[in-house]
């Protein structure tokens, strides 16, 4: 047994975990570790780096399922106890859903085999900081309070907004979040509507991923190893949903826009100042 290799799944896990929900871009963060890590060959990590981020997701599922269960049930028999309008929150969902699934899976092996790098990290890192100051120093007027009241129209255009996550370091969460301020949600309702969206966005990537690179874990190892990133980012997460909407319920995302440009500025450097070579 591998014990470092463990290791390296376990702080894989703890990044996932903290960086999934904040604007900051938990596959960027990924990939930066994975490539600091020296964390395994380049077809094992592309699964690992996207199959991990289903602990995340469960991690909401559990935290939100009496939420999530009474969308559900509004889509199926459009009754849901404590909605006014119950079919809303399933139907946006729907709607949001629907560009990133058509874009990714046409762009799939684009985006896996040229955009999964360093740089390309680094640098939506840094035009993502951009977008967020932007939207934080031009706030717009706000129409829905909560994710329940998000309309169809503004949830197509959040689902638009998704599409830029699909280049990694745009951070899936910051696209979807800032997108939903930008079209008038609140930031509690942008943020619990970019934890719902990530359900069928994420879990579905983590899925047709592992059937496509399934073969490449090749030992029980392997999936132990994958196994235990998984587990650890559910754990981890879990833990860090609650303060992310404590959090943005009092402060802005000026924070995180400073700590991408920094993270982003610090990666060019090393590669054009210091020579650094990544492995990506």
């Amino acid at each position: 047994m591998d014990i470092i290799l463990f290791l390296k799944a376990i702080i894989m896990g703890v990044v996932e975990g903290i960086a999934e929900f904040l604007p900051i871009s938990s596959t960027g963060y990924l990939i930066l570790s994975a490539d600091i890590l020296d964390f395994w060959d380049k077809d094992k990590q592309d699964l690992f780096i996207v199959f991990i981020q289903l602990g995340a997701i469960l991690a909401v599922i559990y935290d939100y399922w009496g939420r999530l269960r009474h969308a559900l049930m509004g889509l199926i028999i459009g009754k849901a106890e404590g909605l006014a309008n119950p079919r809303r929150l399933g139907v946006s969902l729907i709607i949001a859903t629907l560009p990133v699934m058509i874009v990714g899976f046409t762009a799939k092996d684009y985006i896996t085999g040229v955009l999964f790098h360093p740089l390309v990290v680094a640098t939506m890192l840094i035009v993502g900081a951009m977008l967020i100051i932007y939207v934080e120093k031009h706030p717009s007027p706000i129409t829905a309070h909560e994710a329940e009241q998000i309309d169809i129209k503004t949830a197509l255009k959040i689902g638009l907004a998704q599409c830029l996550a699909l280049i990694p370091g745009t951070s899936r969460s910051g696209a979807t979040i800032i997108g939903a301020l930008w079209v008038g949600a609140s930031r509690r309702a942008a943020t619990e509507f970019s934890f719902f969206l990530g359900i069928p966005v994420i879990v579905g990537a983590g899925l047709l991923e592992l059937i496509d690179k399934k073969d490449s874990l090749q030992s029980t190892q392997d999936w132990a190893v994958l196994g235990v990133g998984t587990l650890v980012s559910f754990v981890v997460a879990l833990l860090c949903i609650r303060l992310m909407v404590a959090w943005v319920s009092r402060h802005d995302f000026m924070i995180f826009a400073w700590l991408r440009i920094i993270t982003g500025v610090l990666v060019l450097l090393a590669y054009f100042g210091f020579g650094y070579q990544f492995q990506g």
